[in-house]
């Protein structure tokens, strides 16, 4: 399962990443193995998806999300 599967207000561990699709920038905002994640919101259309990860809330877009591997909680 990864982000983009998840339904709005569930929540995942993430477990495995793409580092080589992964844009820099989310990692260093924590979106790192064994944190956990939630999809709070999907936009218009669902691209971009809004999630909240290590206490920040971010806009990834749906092929981003779906190179982030999670378990559901």
């Amino acid at each position: 399962m990864n982000i983009a599967q998840l339904e709005i207000g569930e929540r995942g561990i993430i477990c495995e990443i793409a580092l080589d699709k992964i844009p820099l920038k989310l990692l260093e905002m924590g979106c790192l193995p064994g944190k956990t994640v939630e999809l709070l919101q999907k936009a218009p259309l669902n691209d971009p998806l809004y999630i909240r990860v290590n206490g920040s809330h971010l806009a990834i877009r749906v092929e981003t999300a779906n190179q982030i591997a999670v378990t559901k909680i």
